[in-house]
C-alpha cells in the first residue's frame, strides 16, 4: 500500500478537479445559453439534453478501452476531449456551435468518470477500498461545492467575456487533471484476481449482462439515482421554491447543509459501515431517504408557517446528505468486487452509464410531477421508490458472496471470540 499511497493521492486529487470543473461551469451553462448568448430556454435545454445524450454514446466504449488498453490512456483521452469541449463552448455563439461543443464536453467528462473509479480499484486492496471511495465522494462534493461558489464570483451576464473566461479556466482544469492524474502510472500488480460469484462467461458487456449479480445492482443503483440524485437539484428544488415557497437564497443554504452534512460524516460514517454488510448500509440510506421525504411531507403541509417550512426543507437535504455518506463506501467497491479484473473497465462504464440515465430520466419525473401541482402524488411516489430501494438492497444480499457484502470482518471476529471460549 506505501508503494501505492501517491498514486492513490494523484487519483483523488484528480477527482477533485474534475468535481470543481463540474461546479464551476454546469450550474451556469443555462445562463449562459439562455440569457448571454440570448438563444433562448428551447435551446439551453437542447444543450443539456445532448450533455446527457454524449455520455450514452461514449460509455459502452469507454469500458472497452479501459480494459484493453488501461485506465491512464482513456482518462487523458477524456480530459483533451472534455477540455477541447469546454473552450469551444465558452467560444460558441449560435446554437450549432453550441450543441456540438456540448456533445464535446459531455463525452470528456463521461469518459473520466469510470476511468477515475478503475484507477482507484487498481491503487487499493479490497479493505482499503471503503475508505478511498468514500474520500472519492466527499472530494467531489467538496470540489463542486467550491467550485459553484468560485463559478458565481466570475460568473456576469451583462458581460459575456466573464462566461468565455468561465469556461476557458474549465479547459485549464481538465489539462491539470491530465497532467496530475494521467500520469500517474498503475502498477500491474494492483489488479487483483476476479472474486468468487463474479461472471465467467464471454467478454465485455455481455459478460456483465451474464452476471445476475450486477445486475441486480445495477436496478438498485437506478432506482437509487433516480430517487435521490435525480430529484436533488430539481424535482426537490422544484417543490421547495414553488410549492412551500423557499427563497432561492434559502435554498441554497439547504443545498449548502447537504454538502456540509457529507463532509463532517463521511469518514465517521465510513468507520461504522466498515464493519457492517454493505446491504445493510444501503438500506439503511433507503431508510434515511424515507425520513427525507417524510419531512418533505411536513414541509408541504405548514407550508403557510415560513421559518418552521424552511427548516423542514433544510432537514430535507441534510438527511439526503446521510443517506449519501452510507452509499459511498458500499457501491463503488461493490461494483468492483463483482467485476473480473479483465472486464473492470466495463462493470464501471456499465454502472455509470446506468447513473447517467437515471440522473437524466428523474429530473423529468419530477418537475413534471411537481409542475402539474400533484405535490403530494410527487412525495408518495418517491416514498414508494425509496421503500423499493430498502427491499433490493435486502434482496441483494442472497446474491453476493460473503466477501463482497463485506462479512469477511464479521466472520473473523466471531471466528476469535468462539475461539476464546473454547480455551476459557
Amino acid at each position: 500500500m506505501k508503494e501505492w499511497g501517491g498514486r492513490l493521492r494523484r487519483v483523488q486529487v484528480g477527482n477533485a478537479l474534475s468535481a470543481f470543473g463540474s461546479g464551476f461551469t454546469l450550474p451556469y451553462m443555462f445562463v449562459y445559453v439562455d440569457q448571454v448568448r440570448g438563444l433562448g430556454a428551447a435551446a439551453a435545454g437542447a444543450v443539456f439534453t445532448v450533455f446527457a445524450l454524449a455520455a450514452l454514446a461514449v460509455l459502452p466504449f469507454t469500458g472497452r478501452g479501459i480494459d484493453r488498453y488501461g485506465p491512464r490512456p482513456v482518462l487523458l483521452a477524456g480530459t483533451v476531449t472534455a477540455a477541447v469541449g469546454a473552450f469551444a463552448f465558452g467560444q460558441a455563439a449560435n446554437t450549432t456551435g453550441l450543441l456540438l461543443s456540448s456533445f464535446l464536453f459531455g463525452a470528456g467528462v463521461t469518459t473520466c468518470q469510470p476511468a477515475l473509479a478503475t484507477m482507484i480499484v487498481r491503487c487499493t486492496g479490497r479493505t482499503e477500498r471503503s475508505r478511498a471511495f468514500a474520500l472519492q465522494f466527499t472530494l467531489v462534493n467538496l470540489g463542486m461545492g467550491i467550485g459553484a461558489l468560485v463559478g458565481g464570483q466570475i460568473v456576469d451576464t451583462s458581460d459575456p467575456a466573464s462566461l468565455t473566461r468561465l469556461f476557458t479556466i474549465e479547459a485549464l482544469t481538465f489539462l491539470g487533471l491530465a497532467a496530475v492524474t494521467g500520469t500517474a502510472r498503475m502498477p500491474a500488480e494492483a489488479v487483483e484476481a476476479a472474486p468468487a460469484g463474479a461472471a465467467k462467461r464471454g467478454g465485455g458487456l455481455r459478460a456483465m449482462v451474464a452476471d445476475k449479480a450486477m445486475l441486480r445492482l445495477c436496478a438498485l443503483a437506478g432506482l437509487i439515482f433516480f430517487t435521490c440524485y435525480g430529484q436533488f437539484e430539481s424535482g426537490v428544488a422544484a417543490f421547495a421554491t414553488d410549492t412551500v415557497g423557499t427563497p432561492p437564497s434559502t435554498l441554497g443554504l439547504a443545498i449548502g447543509a447537504n454538502a456540509l452534512t457529507i463532509v463532517l460524516l463521511q469518514m465517521f460514517v465510513v468507520r461504522i459501515t466498515e464493519r457492517r454488510r454493505r446491504t445493510t448500509a444501503m438500506a439503511a440510506a433507503g431508510a434515511v431517504w424515507l425520513a427525507a421525504w417524510g419531512m418533505a411531507v411536513v414541509a408541504g403541509l405548514i407550508r403557510t408557517e415560513a421559518m418552521a417550512a424552511t427548516v423542514a426543507i433544510v432537514a430535507v437535504y441534510a438527511l439526503f446528505g446521510v443517506g449519501e455518506s452510507l452509499l459511498a463506501p458500499t457501491m463503488g467497491p461493490i461494483v468492483a468486487d463483482l467485476a473480473p479484473a479483465r472486464l473492470l473497465g466495463t462493470y464501471n462504464a456499465g454502472y455509470a452509464l446506468v447513473k447517467q440515465i437515471a440522473v437524466a430520466v428523474g429530473p423529468a419525473v419530477g418537475v413534471l410531477l411537481v409542475g402539474s401541482g400533484t405535490w403530494p402524488l410527487y412525495l408518495a411516489a418517491m416514498a414508494l421508490c425509496t421503500l423499493l430501494i430498502v427491499a433490493l438492497a435486502v434482496r441483494l444480499r442472497g446474491h453476493l458472496t460473503p466477501a463482497q457484502d463485506n462479512v469477511r470482518v464479521l466472520a473473523v471476529q466471531q471466528h476469535g471470540l468462539r475461539e476464546l471460549q473454547t480455551a476459557a
